[in-house]
């Protein structure tokens, strides 16, 4: 089944855009020979400083709606032309399509003992290589076939993120969705690549922020190195389990083959911090902790590393991605944990598009995952201790 089936078919939305897909032309060229493209090719994430965040009660205009993206549409590779946002939201069938309300109250996990996920610096360091053995597994695995011009099965990911952006960012969509990406990729970890030694690791980015380059996550262990670009490129890795790796999804919306490359820019770095992650943790709305956690640390710590990671649409194409997601998902559930009855894993708020007025974002929003793993609704995401996730954050 390709791609504009497995996240359309079945599913009644009027504006769902049917995404055409190009297939490969040609075999592409060995890794040791594949370029670092110009920095200028990859699309950087929106941002906001901190002070600006400070002054913000909402990152919105006042009406309730997202603030003008600068992602305008869902046009993809083949694509004829770029029509208005596709809502890969829809709704899971419930009696209440409208509510914003878990009927079921929060209590003791329903799923047993939830696994930990542990910060790097205590992840065991037998655990460290397991988990990159099990990424780069992914990369020597054939692609499913539903994702073209993906070449292997960790490729699958990166093209349905890059596929659905206009979707899953700059809307209160985009920390539920990436928190399922996540959870759907450790799955696939699981699954296929016979990752079994516990839980993800996430990175603590405010711990190296100013200095993410002198971090224990790159090195020639395990993600390898963190240079500096040369002004007009990043710098291709050669180090560490993904170095000389070749990339076919990117830059952008297109699918040129380019080296895994990276430009850290360690006074980007530096404004990942804690003072950051608590401005955005006193906000008392979903919606206006989301818009700034998205623009603050998140888009921040992408754009910092450079090159693949500030690519809006394929940084999943570095692997570090899942780390810095992680980072990203344990604050959002560090943010819910602040209400101590439970209630911010019960109910939600905000729009799950871009359209003016929007959609309303429910428990009953369809979370689409493309076939990647079934699709579930926002209501299933939000408490990660119950249900089928079932994990928590160690701090």
């Amino acid at each position: 089944m390709k791609l504009s089936t497995a996240l359309f078919g079945g599913m009644t939305v009027a504006s769902a855009l049917i995404l055409p897909f190009p297939s490969p032309a040609r075999s592409f060229q060995a890794a040791a020979l594949a370029p670092a493209l110009p920095l200028s090719a990859f699309p950087k994430f929106e941002t906001v400083k901190l002070q600006n965040a400070k002054q913000v009660a909402a990152a919105d205009d006042g009406s309730g709606n997202p603030g003008q993206s600068k992602i305008t549409s869902a046009h993809v590779p083949g694509s004829d032309s770029a029509t208005r946002p596709a809502n890969v939201g829809g709704t899971i069938n419930n009696d209440d399509r409208n509510s914003t309300v878990s009927s079921q109250k929060n209590k003791a996990s329903s799923c047993g003992t939830p696994s930990s996920r542990a910060e790097w610096r205590s992840y065991p360091t037998r655990s460290k290589r397991a988990f990159v053995d099990a990424i780069a597994c992914l990369q020597s695995r054939p692609a499913s076939g539903d994702f073209p011009p993906a070449t292997n099965r960790y490729e699958d990911f990166v093209r349905l993120h890059q596929a659905l952006t206009p979707n899953i960012h700059n809307n209160d969509l985009f920390l539920i969705w990436h928190r399922y990406f996540v959870w759907a990729f450790e799955q696939a970890l699981r699954g296929e690549c016979g990752f079994n030694v516990g839980s993800l690791p996430w990175w603590d980015e405010t711990r190296d922020a100013g200095r993410y380059a002198a971090s224990s996550v790159f090195t020639a262990e395990y993600f390898g190195s963190l240079p500096k670009g040369n002004g007009t490129s990043g710098t291709c890795i050669t180090d560490g389990r993904f170095g000389g790796s070749t990339l076919h999804i990117g830059p952008g919306t297109g699918s040129e083959p380019h080296c895994l490359s990276r430009a850290v820019d360690e006074k980007i770095t530096a404004e990942v911090t804690k003072e950051y992650e608590d401005t955005c943790l006193s906000r008392s709305t979903f919606t206006d902790f989301a818009r700034c956690w998205e623009q603050g640390p998140h888009g921040l710590g992408h754009n910092s590393i450079g090159s693949v990671m500030a690519d809006v649409r394929s940084s999943p194409g570095d692997p570090v991605f899942w780390m810095h997601h992680l980072y990203v998902d344990r604050v959002f559930a560090a943010w819910q944990d602040r209400d101590t009855t439970g209630t911010r894993q019960r109910t939600i708020d905000g729009c799950a598009d871009r359209a003016r007025p929007c959609t309303p974002l429910t428990l009953q929003t369809r979370v689409v995952m493309g076939g990647l793993l079934k699709d579930v609704s926002v209501g299933q995401v939000l408490d990660i201790a119950n249900g089928a996730m079932c994990y928590r954050y160690d701090s």
